[in-house]
């Protein structure tokens, strides 16, 4: 008498409109709860994680799940043998990896296929000023790297018979193990995937397949990049064994500091510092921005802290022809040493101001101008 089996989307405890994410949750969360290797001698536990795992091959894959919401068990019985499907570990590297340390394991074979090995990226930092920063600007760099033996080609071994078939994998450049009731490739530990060994170690590089160089590269900076920004040169880093993808030049930009203008975000801030009868009066007032001479028109009766919004004069948005902008903060300054003359005009002109500390904004303007005008 067979047993009926259960429904995938109960087992793995989810409504039937969950997305992806959920789905690898909830697997994630048995599969951790009834592996082997937690609960050893335990058949019960091994059985509910197959069915975790048959549930999860078939809702996992877009067609088996379109039929099984269909067909149900009818509809994925070709699909999945009607029992447990090995396939479902291919997200293994990620959900037990950590815990088991089983990610080399599960995670060097998707599909049937090796994972691609690539060289080690590099990092270089690049200081510029301020103003190129802003402008952009293209530098030529030399990239302390390895690259690879012009004789060997970064294989490590004589060019003729140097290398041979790894006898431990038979050039497969994987091993397979059992786990429970699992078969488990690992990459070979004799040969490292490559599959060959070497037999006769290159006489030029000592089998060590790279040698040291500095390599020139120009690098274009953007207008607009910050400190922290990072330029990403696609194969320029280093090599990978026996000729394989090369890494990644990661050029990391610190930018000087500028004595005027602060950045903040894509906006420019700088301080303007006026006197008392340019407050008080008006004034016209041409300042220095990195875009040539500008002229501030500061109006009469101006209190300190007020500030003025430059459109377009800020910091360029990356790969953008948007600018911020230039906010410049007026900063009203008290003089701390008069002359003679330039206290009793103080003085005067404090008895004519009001002490009841009202606006009468108008006869003091007037006053004022009779004063400094």
């Amino acid at each position: 008498m067979s047993v009926a089996k259960r429904d995938y989307y109960e087992i793995l405890s989810v409504s039937r409109d969950c997305d992806e994410q959920t789905l690898k949750g909830a697997y994630r969360k048995l599969a951790l709860q009834y592996h082997p290797d937690r609960n050893p001698n335990n058949l019960e536990a091994e059985e509910r994680f197959k069915e975790a795992a048959e549930a999860y091959a078939v809702l996992s894959d877009a067609n088996k799940r379109a039929a099984y919401d269909r067909f149900g068990h009818q509809g994925v019985n070709g699909a999945s043998g009607g029992g447990f499907d090995e396939s479902a570990f291919a997200d293994f590297g990620d959900i037990l990896g950590d815990l088991f340390g089983l990610g080399d394991m599960f995670g060097q074979r998707r599909g049937g296929r090796s994972r691609v090995v690539r060289g080690e990226d590099i990092r270089y930092d690049l200081e510029i000023s301020f103003e190129s920063s802003m402008r952009g600007m293209s530098a030529d760099l030399l990239i302390p790297r390895m690259e690879a033996c012009t004789k060997c080609m970064g294989s490590g071994a004589e060019p003729n018979g140097g290398l041979v078939t790894c006898t431990v994998c038979g050039g497969r450049g994987e091993v397979l193990y059992q786990q429970s009731f699992l078969s488990i490739r690992k990459t070979c530990p004799t040969c490292g995937g490559r599959g060959r060994v070497i037999r006769q170690a290159c006489g030029q590089c000592r089998g060590e397949g790279f040698h040291k160089v500095e390599k020139k590269l120009k690098v274009n900076i953007p207008a607009g990049v910050d400190t922290g920004t990072r330029l990403r040169l696609a194969g320029e880093g280093n090599p990978g064994p026996a000729g394989s993808q090369p890494g990644d030049l990661y050029v990391v930009v610190k930018v000087i500091e500028h004595p005027v203008f602060e950045r903040r975000e894509n906006d420019l801030h700088c301080t303007l510092p006026i006197n008392v009868a340019q407050a008080v009066l008006g004034a016209e007032i041409e300042i220095e921005t990195l875009d040539g001479p500008q002229v501030i028109k500061v109006p009469e009766g101006t209190q300190p802290g007020e500030q003025f919004r430059l459109r377009s004069l800020g910091v360029p948005l990356l790969n953008s022809r948007a600018r911020g902008d230039l906010f410049v903060h007026l900063e009203v300054q008290i003089p701390t040493k008069l002359s003679r003359e330039q206290r009793k005009m103080f003085e005067q002109l404090g008895e004519m101001l009001p002490t009841d500390n009202m606006p009468h904004e108008k006869s003091v303007f007037d006053k004022v101008r009779d004063f400094f005008g």
